[in-house]
């Protein structure tokens, strides 16, 4: 079964080398009971590592069951080690908050990545625990303890056993119960090769070796080995699975087994938690913040009218000298209508006029803003009346009498009475109200609500004595359409204005309303990104903290990961292990902090009045960053106990 041929191990402790073993040769047959001793020093714990595959060799042959090992990578003696070995250690090496059950199942995790079998409990009765597999380590005796470490080396029916003083911590009637069990094992044909410095353990063996400073002393045969058991036939070399995927079972698996050790460790795990779940809550927050500001903005910015162009005078330069703005280019009601019916791309065209004036109802009194406008204007600006109605252009050519007022005015003069067909006075002038305009909200400095809109006719000749409009506003058909129509009011105005060459540049000023909206919406997305980018620190600082916790846990799990490996973890198999770990802090981290997100944007809508706003993007986006950060940061922790050695994991203390 083992074949070993000049094994040598060398250490190197700075810079000098410590030799172990000198040239070891040794041959064990398929059931034989091995018990090697020698004093502290003699290399015979370095021996039985090396043998049951914890350790490689410096140099030298291995061979088991005739196939070489000694040049296997880690991973593939891991495998070896799952399927044919089995270890009971001094220590035990029991993982402390986990029952006896799922100590003596922890080898089926790498084996078949599944623990749920019947095989632990039926190997815990037959070591006499069957009371006893709920229970903890801390609950049970050093002997209970050794006996579940037993049934846990033979999960997996391995052909040997390897014991490294496996009574050293027990007393004199545990110490009898652990010898009987490994001598009906090997009456079962398993292979026991036990490593002791206490003669009378040694003496119950079949073979005893004896080693010192290096080297074998003496090999002695002290009962000889029975024929059916040395002519077994033996296990075929197991092909060594070097997969690099991992298939949904094994991540379930691993993250199952990735919740349970967190909560064994709650506080250490709610602060991990906490610091992402402050981060999540932040982002969301943040982006709920910017998103309603940005939905505001676009609202605020939907009442102003949509592919709009705003014409005025400009200033006309005589001489380079500038003259009064629009002394030559000044516009008039006819422009509007010579617009509207020679540009086709023109939906519609309403001349302004603005001004202030001092409005009055029974005893009270307000000062507004007073816009006067054709009937087109209740369409360009989405100012349908919510009560009564808007003037028509026959009332704006008879220069008639008429209002619509905003909410604010509706408050301030008219309070909760309906205010359509009561009379105002408007800079001492009566006018009747026929329309309630929808309430827009403030805008910067300006109240979209306090304004009062009477016809540009009424409003040139009655109330401002102007004889020429302040601007002229103009809806385009389509936003494709922009541009041109820009460029053929521009040819249009200049020829009805007879503006010379020289003075075209500066003639008229046309202000384009979906340029001044994107600018502003772009702004809003601006800010928004730049909240969510102060937010996401948050999210860096706790994934620095998953960091540092699972650093701490893989110098604190250090003799577990030792046993992970002993009983056929891979590399890949530990890197998951921990890193499942992290997924699972950030991904409980992210959902709490999400929660928590969505409460503060309540709070801060119904405390504060800002306008929030969650959308399914941020709680997605929210989610799997933290995910990210859980694997980002959890990648460097899991690295370093992935490429821990085995042997050098479970001598750590």
């Amino acid at each position: 079964m083992i074949e070993i041929n000049n094994i040598t191990k060398t250490y190197r402790m700075g810079q000098q080398e410590l030799t172990v073993l000198k040239g070891i040769s040794l041959t064990i047959a398929n059931g034989d009971f091995v018990a090697i001793m020698g004093p502290s020093g003699s290399g015979k714990s370095t021996l039985m590592h090396i043998l049951g595959l914890l350790d490689v060799p410096t140099s030298g042959s291995y061979k088991l069951n005739g196939h070489e090992v000694s040049k296997l990578d880690e991973d593939a003696l891991a495998v070896l080690r799952r399927e044919q070995i089995g270890f009971i250690f001094q220590q035990f090496n029991l993982l402390a908050r986990i029952s006896a059950y799922d100590n003596v199942a922890l080898p089926l995790l790498y084996s078949q990545k599944n623990t749920d079998s019947p095989v632990p409990k039926e190997l815990l009765a037959e070591v006499g625990l069957s009371d006893r597999q709920d229970h903890h380590p801390n609950e049970l005796s050093g002997g209970q303890q050794q006996r579940v470490a037993i049934a846990r080396a033979l999960v997996n029916r391995p052909q040997i056993i390897f014991a490294d003083e496996p009574t050293g911590n027990l007393d004199s009637t545990s110490e009898k119960e652990i010898l009987r069990i490994l001598h009906s094992l090997n009456d079962m044909g398993i292979t026991v090769i036990m490593v002791t410095h206490e003669e009378e353990i040694g003496q119950q063996a079949k073979r005893l070796i004896r080693m010192r400073d290096g080297l074998i002393q003496s090999d002695t045969r002290r009962e000889a080995l029975p024929v059916n058991l040395s002519t077994n036939q033996q296990k075929a070399e197991p092909t060594p699975s070097h997969s690099k995927s991992w298939n949904l079972q094994e991540l379930t698996v691993y993250f199952h087994q990735g919740f349970r050790t967190l909560m064994a460790n709650k506080v250490r795990t709610g602060l991990s938690i906490l610091g992402i779940m402050i981060g999540v809550a932040a982002v969301v927050a943040m982006l709920a913040l910017g998103k309603g500001a940005q939905e505001q903005i676009e609202q605020q910015l939907s009442s102003l009218g949509s592919n709009l162009l705003i014409l005025r005078s400009g200033a006309v330069r005589v001489a380079g000298v500038a003259q009064e703005s629009g002394a030559t280019t000044r516009l008039t009601e006819e422009d509007a209508k010579a617009l509207q019916d020679q540009i086709p791309s023109l939906k519609y065209s309403a001349p302004l006029v603005n001004g202030r004036g001092q409005v009055t109802y029974l005893n009270k009194n307000w000062s507004t803003q007073i816009t006067g406008a054709s009937p087109p204007y209740a369409q360009m600006h989405a100012s349908e009346p919510v009560a009564g109605r808007f003037f028509s252009e026959q009332e704006n050519q008879m220069r008639a009498r008429v209002a619509v007022i905003g909410a604010t005015l509706l408050h301030e003069l008219f309070e909760d009475q309906n205010p359509i067909g009561e009379m105002i006075k408007i800079n001492k002038i009566n006018f009747q109200i026929i329309g309630v305009l929808p309430e827009k909200g403030a805008s910067g400095f300006r109240n979209q609500d306090d304004v009062i809109i009477v016809p540009v006719l009424t409003a040139m000749h009655r109330l401002m004595g102007k004889v020429y409009l302040d601007s002229i506003e103009l809806e385009v058909n389509d936003s494709k359409n922009i541009e041109p129509t820009q460029n053929s009011i521009l040819e249009l105005m200049l020829r009805r204005k007879r503006v010379p060459p020289s003075a075209q540049e500066d003639a008229f000023q046309i202000f384009n309303m979906a340029d001044i909206q994107a600018a502003l919406s772009q702004t809003s997305k601006t800010l928004s990104l730049l909240l969510a980018a102060i937010a996401a620190i948050s999210l860096i600082v706790g994934g620095i903290g998953i960091m540092n916790i699972m650093l701490v846990s893989v110098t604190e799990r250090t003799k577990e990961i030792g046993l992970r490996k002993a009983i056929g973890a891979r590399r890949k198999d530990i890197l998951l292990q921990f890193l499942s770990e992290s997924v699972v802090v950030s991904a409980v981290g992210g959902v709490a902090g999400i929660i928590l997100g969505w409460l503060a944007t309540l709070i801060l809508s119904s405390a504060a009045g800002w306008t929030t706003s969650v959308s399914l993007s941020s709680i997605v986006l929210s989610f799997f960053t933290s995910a990210f950060i859980g694997i980002l940061f959890g990648v460097y922790p899991a690295r370093q106990a992935s490429g821990l050695h085995p042997i050098d994991a479970l001598r750590f203390e």
